[in-house]
């Protein structure tokens, strides 16, 4: 809900974006890198306005 993250993997992987949080809800109960991970695909995914236009100036 905050960058998207959990929204644009659902829809890559097409699961649902609640299904998505639940399994990062959970994996952050494991240890390691989740939260920094998080942060870095919030940094480096696009935002869906740059993937709309760029798929309307495709054709």
């Amino acid at each position: 809900m905050i960058g998207g993250v959990c929204a644009a993997l659902a829809r890559r992987f097409g699961t649902s974006t609640t299904t998505m949080r639940v399994i990062f809800l959970v994996s952050c109960l494991l240890p390691g890198p989740q939260f920094l991970l998080y942060i870095a695909l919030w940094i480096l995914l696009p935002s869906e306005s740059k993937v709309q236009n760029k798929a309307q100036t495709a054709w």
